[in-house]
């Protein structure tokens, strides 16, 4: 599926696909929600040392490790913002982190990625800001990517989130 997108209800460590988005900290240690399921999965030593390595990662944007344990070849572990009204640059920061985890991918030779909503959970993004500038990040990086035959799967395990995300696709898409 040549630059496709879809919502998905899965977890993301259950992914088959090329690549997963880690919703990583700048530190890149193992945190809770879905990085402390990316880290559980692919197995915490590894990955914490693979992680350690590297040393940090800015927010906005993403660096790449082995998938270890996980069915992903790789991990891409992207820093969104934590929210703090919308006026420390959430917004273009949020969307860099998508922007350059496709970057990364297709960098990687991918074919297909993951992503949770970054930033949703405990860094409190509002949901329908979230999905917007998630999907607008992908909807702006296949229109000047045309040809990076990247397949984008947003893994949700919640109905009114991924319920959200639909809706939204359609407002984005049209």
């Amino acid at each position: 599926m040549k630059n496709s997108v879809k919502i998905q209800k899965t977890g993301i460590t259950k992914l088959k696909a090329d690549a997963v988005v880690n919703a990583a900290n700048e530190g890149l240690w193992a945190g809770g929600g879905v990085c402390g399921a990316v880290f559980r999965d692919a197995g915490h030593d590894r990955l914490q040392v693979a992680c350690n390595k590297i040393g940090r990662c800015d927010t906005g944007s993403a660096v790449i490790t082995p998938g270890f344990d996980l069915p992903a070849k790789y991990i891409i572990h992207a820093v969104g913002p934590v929210w703090n009204g919308g006026n420390r640059r959430e917004p273009e920061l949020l969307y860099g982190a998508y922007y350059r985890s496709m970057e990364l991918a297709v960098e990687n030779g991918c074919h297909s990625i993951g992503f949770p909503l970054i930033s949703a959970g405990i860094f409190g993004y509002p949901l329908k800001q979230a999905w917007e500038r998630a999907l607008t990040a992908v909807k702006d990086f296949f229109r000047a990517h045309p040809e990076a035959d990247l397949e984008v799967i947003f893994c949700v395990l919640d109905d009114g989130i991924m319920t959200v995300g639909n809706e939204t696709m359609k407002e984005i898409k049209g």
